[in-house]
Parts: C-alpha cells; structure tokens; sequence
C-alpha cells in the first residue's frame, strides 16, 4: 500500500464516515478528548507506598471498636477489580487475544475470517514465520497473537514472575459501534458483588454515572455509590483534609490528640442520658466520629505520602513507570492513580477510560501505536499487584470493533498488518487477566479440551465473526456484564451466590453458568 501518514499517539481522529463529535462520548473515541486522568478514588489508603506499613497502630481501646465504627484498613478484602475502557472501537479479537472456533482460542479460523481481524496470511497464528517461529504467545496464560501490540506493552511492565502468575479469558461478544450507550461497564454489579474500598466503593475517570465512556447496565446502578472521579495526582493528595493540627504538631503528636479527645468525649458519654430510645446509637455515633477522625490523622496526616509520584514501586530508578514516562504521559499518570487506590483496597473497583480507540483511520500504524500505550497501562497495573503482593482482576472493553479489508500497512509501524478500513460490531470481543501471588490461576475442567473451552466463552465463526448463538454473552451487553461479574465471583468461590444476588440474569440454568466460569477460586 502507499506510506499513509499514520496518526500521532494524541492525535484527535476525524473520520469523513462520522459526524462530528458532538458529545463527550464522541470526543473521546476519536482521540479530541483524553480519558481523564483518574485517580479512582475509593480508598485513599492505598495511596501509600506500603499501605500496611505507613501507619502504627491507633491505641488499643480504639483499635477495639474498628468494626463497630465500620473503619477498615483493607476495604471490603475483596480481589481488587480494575477495567479499561477503550472508547471508540477498539481491536482486541485476532490481532491482539486470539478467538477461535467452538474449541478454544487455537481451533483456529479461516485465513479470510484472520485477515478481516487485521492479520495477512502470512501472519496467521496457524502458521509459522520463516523461521519456523510461532505467532502465538501464551506468556500470560491466555493466548494472544506474538507481534500484538497490546501483549507487548504489557511484557514491557511486567516481571517474568509476573507473567507467570497470570492467566486470562477471553469473551466473543458483538456491542454497537462508536457508543457510549452499550451498557458496557461493570462496577456497580462488582460492587453487589461485596467489593468496597475504605474511603470509596468506586472510582472512574469520567463524570458519568459509570464513571467510564460506556454506560452501566440500569438494572445495576446504585446511586449510593456512584463512581467518584479523580482527574489528577494532585487531586489524591487533596482527597483528605486533616485541617491545621498536622500543621503544628508532628504527626504522632495529633493522633494522640484526637485519641485524648475520644476518651475525653466518651467518658463524658457515660455519663449521660440523652432520654431518648436511641440513646446507645447516638453515642455510638458520636464515639464512632471522633475514631475516625483520629484514624484519618494517623493514615493521612502527611498528605504527600498519597502522592502516586512520590511512591518508588511506581515511579523512578526501580519503578514501573520512569520519571520522564511518567510525567509525559497524562494516560501513564492516570493509571498510575488509579491503580495505586483500587490495589491497596482503598477502592473496590476502577475504571480507565482511554480515548482515542476509533482507529480505522485507513493505515494500521495509529491503532499499534494506541494498542502499545493501553498495554503498557494494563502490565503497570498487574506488575503493582506484585509488588504490593495482591491479586487483580483486570477487565478490558471497547464499544464495538474493527475490521480490515487486507490491505497492508508496510511501514514501520504498520508491522505488515492489515490497515484497519471501518468499524465492525461482528468482530468484537473482550477478555479478563487475572494475577495471583500464589501463582497461575487454574482454569475449570478436567482435560485440556475441557480447559480451552474455558478459557474462551463463546466463539466465532471461521469467518472471524462472533457466533451469536455461542454463549448468552455473545449478542447481549448486559449479558456480557453479567457474565463478568460471575467470573469475578467464582474467583471467590462465590458463585453460588450469583442468581440469588442477581435474579433476573440471564446466564441460564447451573449448567450453563458452569460452563461460562473460567477460573478455580483464588480466594
């Protein structure tokens, strides 16, 4: 093909096919807007380098009525649940996780049904390289394809130790192009599900009610805890406010403060009668008031230890992220925020929203570059549970697809694949990672075919389709959502919980929610 001048990383998309961005949704999936940075805000406590270690202990007498004062260092100790929203339609069948037929992620398509997912037939994963090299990378458990972009960002982050102590699922599923009205994101179905972070329940980079680019299913939406949205590192350090004591006195000296005036408060409590039936419950609020105030000072009363900069697990010589990475990159501090809350359990759930992911910009070099950068973001977050030694769930979701139509792009950056030519609903899907510092998370069944039918939810047609009658995912979005929060479950070996939590899903009968369970409980 002629040498198309790809698109810059942050450059806006105008496509002569699309109207013109009129809503926030629209500026974002053409790249006008960027996914705002988000510091997903749930708990704040987390913002510590090492959140177990960066505060003593309040006194005993205080410690004693944590549960009564609902205050926890750890948030709900659920599996931490980050997502990614690519809005726009991005890639991800073929080209990135590979989708096959009926029998997994290796019974593969036809070269037609590869090409039409940006693969020429020379780069087929059913074939070899002149070398005799393999064009499938099962690195992290689940297969993708060797030259995908997004598998190379994450290698990028990640520690071998990582990689191995990392499985996957993918899920063909087909939802409408180029919207945010696919009820796409998860988190208020997460948060049913019993994750809570002890400063928030959710965070998300958007101000929508789903704190992402694609709405919530409407049937999950809770409004008590919407998500919150943070839109800068600065923005976590200002999350609390210990007023002017931390200012003049040290920071041990103001918790045994607030610690006296407990005391001093609820010994003057006992004595006296409110005459009121609510007489225990008043007081306990009021003792409860003032805990929280003193664990709040003895968490955070240096404010710039919130600071996801300041922390060397992120940011540095050693971190994930160089300085100059970090500081050229608003999407790379976005990540950065809100990983360092929603894995240290500060907040239950998170979205990244990434705009720019409409890509079908007639060469192939913009999407590999945009599918690089989403890589590098999503190894961070699994290379931070590492280091900080938690398990994560990280879900990756883009509102409808692409499509090529065999045309190669030969430059540099085109990798000699297929230029990405309009959008495609057929070829969409998503998938899920799974990290645990006890090591691979073990996929269901017994044989290795069993196993791979597992590890695929569905399927596609040889013509690189989705097969709509392949799992009740396939051709339903709230489904699809459904079908995540049960994984999500199972990872607790809670699924047995789900039709009583969820009564109206539509997943069918045991059997079938057997079958579309990917992983053995990690937890």
């Amino acid at each position: 093909m002629s040498k198309k001048k790809h698109f810059e990383l942050d450059q806006p998309l105008r496509h002569p096919d699309h109207h013109r961005p009129v809503s926030r949704r629209d500026f974002l999936g053409q790249g006008f807007r960027a996914g705002m940075a988000t510091v997903l805000g749930g708990s704040i406590f987390s913002l510590f380098a090492n959140p177990r270690m960066a505060h003593a202990e309040l006194s005993s007498d205080l410690e004693a009525i944590r549960g009564l004062c609902g205050v926890s260092a750890q948030g709900a100790g659920k599996i931490p649940f980050i997502c990614f929203d690519l809005a726009g339609g991005a890639n991800i069948a073929g080209s990135n996780v590979l989708v096959g037929k009926q029998g997994g992620q290796l019974d593969f398509l036809s070269t037609a049904g590869y090409s039409k997912q940006g693969l020429p037939g020379d780069m087929a994963p059913s074939v070899t390289d002149a070398a005799g090299n393999s064009f499938i990378n099962t690195d992290l458990g689940l297969a993708f394809h060797s030259d995908s972009q997004m598998l190379r960002g994450i290698l990028e982050k990640i520690a071998p130790g990582t990689a191995g102590a990392t499985n996957g699922a993918v899920i063909p599923a087909r939802s409408e192009n180029d919207t945010g009205n696919n009820p796409h994101n998860p988190m208020y179905g997460i948060n049913r599900a019993g994750a809570n972070g002890s400063l928030l329940a959710l965070i998300g980079s958007q101000t929508s009610e789903s704190g992402g680019n694609s709405m919530a299913p409407m049937d999950l939406i809770n409004p008590e805890v919407r998500p919150t949205k943070i839109d800068r590192p600065s923005d976590v350090t200002g999350l609390v406010d210990v007023g002017d004591l931390v200012g003049l006195l040290s920071q041990e000296d103001t918790v045994a403060v607030m610690e006296s005036m407990y005391r001093i408060s609820n010994a003057k409590l006992g004595k006296v009668d409110t005459r009121v039936s609510n007489d225990a419950m008043i007081k306990d609020l009021v003792k409860c008031g003032y805990m929280k105030s003193a664990d709040l000072a003895d968490r955070f009363g240096n404010p710039s230890a919130l600071d996801p900069a300041l922390d060397p697990d992120i940011v540095g010589p050693a971190g994930i992220f160089s300085s100059d990475e970090f500081f050229g990159d608003r999407e790379f501090q976005k990540t950065a925020s809100t990983m360092k809350l929603v894995i240290n359990g500060y907040a239950g759930a998170g979205t990244i929203t990434m705009g720019g992911y409409d890509y079908h910009t007639g060469d192939r070099a913009t999407g590999e570059m945009r599918d690089l950068r989403a890589g590098r973001c999503i190894g961070a977050c699994l290379e931070y549970a590492a280091r900080v030694g938690q398990p994560v769930m990280i879900y990756v979701f883009s509102d409808g697809s692409v499509f090529s139509n065999g045309m190669v792009d030969d430059s540099v950056e085109g990798r000699g694949k297929g230029v990405w030519t309009g959008d495609n609903q057929q070829t969409a899907a998503s998938y899920f990672l799974v990290y645990n510092p006890a090591g691979r998370p073990t996929l269901l069944g017994g044989t290795a075919d069993e196993q791979a039918r597992h590890q695929q939810l569905g399927y596609m047609r040889a013509s690189g389709d989705v097969e709509t009658a392949g799992s009740p995912a396939a051709n339903n979005v709230n489904q699809l959502v459904q079908t995540v929060v049960l994984n999500y479950m199972a990872l607790h070996g809670e699924q047995g919980s789900f039709a009583s939590l969820f009564p109206n899903h539509g997943l069918g009968n045991a059997s079938l929610i057997d079958s579309l369970t990917a992983f053995a409980p990690i937890r």
